[in-house]
C-alpha cells in the first residue's frame, strides 16, 4: 500500500518537473532559478530566525 505522503512528495515533485519544462518552452529558465534561490534563502533565513 502507498502512503498518502509518498503520493503527495511524488505530485510536488511531478509538477516542479512541469514548471522546469515549461520555462524552458517560455525562455524563463534564469528568473526561474533566480526565483528559486530567492526563496531556499528566504527559508534558511526564516528558519535561523523562528529557531
Amino acid at each position: 500500500m502507498v502512503s498518502i505522503s509518498k503520493v503527495r512528495g511524488l505530485l510536488y515533485w511531478l509538477g516542479k518537473a512541469l514548471g522546469d519544462v515549461h520555462a524552458v518552452k517560455s525562455g524563463k529558465v534564469g528568473k526561474r532559478i533566480a526565483r528559486r534561490a530567492a526563496g531556499k534563502a528566504t527559508g534558511r533565513l526564516l528558519r535561523k530566525l523562528i529557531k
